[in-house]
């Protein structure tokens, strides 16, 4: 079954010109959920990790039962200010401004084999924030899984650049690669401040 088939495209939101896309109805689906999860435990089952971090909000949805079945404990990497104990965070560039990712100080230990997991990957900055601080907490990123890739964005390269192994369930093409479906930093806007660095 394809799993993309599962995805809702909803047009001009949350803004005119934007594509989102919709694992609510991915999510709704038993067959599609089952399937989604038993993909992405078929990639790691035989594969060495430690713990499974999900980026907030929609990697907890996945990650958590990929933690279970796996039989690891899972870590939640969270928005600024909602972690109760003491964190540690990044900062990652939007559009207009800053954003910030936070851990438990006590989340990673040094050398613990971490799977990075989320539900989209577009232009790649949150996640990219999520791999240096598994990092700076001593952890080693094992890879980075996501359910949905949008290519055209070019979040995927990004990660693999910065030398990252990266997996989706699906790829869905055709989005204007100046838009970004999730959020509002464009990969326009993120290839000409950085283009000095490659």
């Amino acid at each position: 079954m394809p799993i993309k088939s599962r995805i809702r495209t909803v047009p001009h939101y949350p803004h005119k010109g934007i594509m989102f896309r919709d694992i609510t109805t991915l999510l709704k689906d038993p067959v599609g959920l089952r399937a989604t999860i038993h993909e992405i435990l078929e990639r790691y089952k035989d594969v060495k990790i430690d713990k499974v971090a999900g980026i907030e909000s929609r990697g907890f949805i996945v990650g958590t039962p990929v933690a279970y079945a796996l039989g690891l404990g899972f870590v939640p990497i969270r928005k600024k200010g909602k972690l109760p104990a003491q964190t540690v965070g990044r900062d990652y560039e939007l559009e207009y401004g800053t954003d910030r990712i936070e851990i438990h100080v006590d989340a990673i230990q040094k050398g613990d084999r971490v799977l990075l997991v989320d539900d989209l990957i577009a232009t790649g900055g949150t996640a990219e924030a999520a791999t240096k601080l598994i990092q700076d907490m001593g952890g080693i990123v094992v890879e980075c899984c996501f359910v949905i890739d949008l290519p055209d964005i070019g979040g995927r390269a990004r990660l693999e650049k910065l030398g990252h192994k990266v997996s989706r369930c699906a790829s869905l093409r055709g989005i204007n690669p100046q838009i970004c479906a999730l959020c509002t930093y464009t990969a326009k806007t993120y290839n000409a401040r950085h283009a000095h660095r490659h």
